[in-house]
């Protein structure tokens, strides 16, 4: 059963997302499950530190980009979300290709969601594990 609950697709994700963090870090999104989000960020100049491995703020960037998303999706319309807190552990560095971020949700309530994302490169090696916790809150006036 879809844990979405207003409608969500690549296009929309890619629309979202223009003209942000997201969009100039090169992050695209390449999936949506029934209960899981996938984005990947390239690992080029853009994205890497001195020493030319991905960044590790980036590879948070990426975490908090597919858990934000995802939980913005997981409440009504009339409500949004908020991150609480991010934490991730960076397990193996990365010099080229891509590295793809996977979130699924530990625990989706009322108010608070938990969020895990694991970031894999192109050899399906686990390069960094995080974990998001956001707050649900009313929407507000812009």
């Amino acid at each position: 059963m879809p844990i979405w609950k207003q409608d969500i697709s690549l296009q929309r994700l890619t629309a979202v997302s223009e003209n942000t963090a997201i969009s100039h870090l090169g992050i695209e999104f390449v999936e949506v499950g029934d209960d899981f989000l996938a984005a990947r960020v390239p690992v080029n100049r853009q994205t890497c530190q001195p020493y030319g491995l991905l960044h590790g703020g980036v590879s948070v960037v990426l975490a908090e980009t597919v858990g934000s998303i995802g939980a913005a999706f997981c409440v009504p319309e009339g409500t949004r979300v908020v991150g609480l807190d991010v934490n991730a552990n960076h397990l193996r560095g990365v010099s080229q290709g891509w590295v793809t971020a996977t979130a699924r949700p530990v625990h989706i309530g009322r108010s608070t969601q938990v969020w895990h994302i694991d970031l894999r490169d192109d050899q399906d090696r686990m390069v960094c594990i995080a974990r998001l916790t956001m707050t649900v809150l009313p929407q507000t006036a812009a």
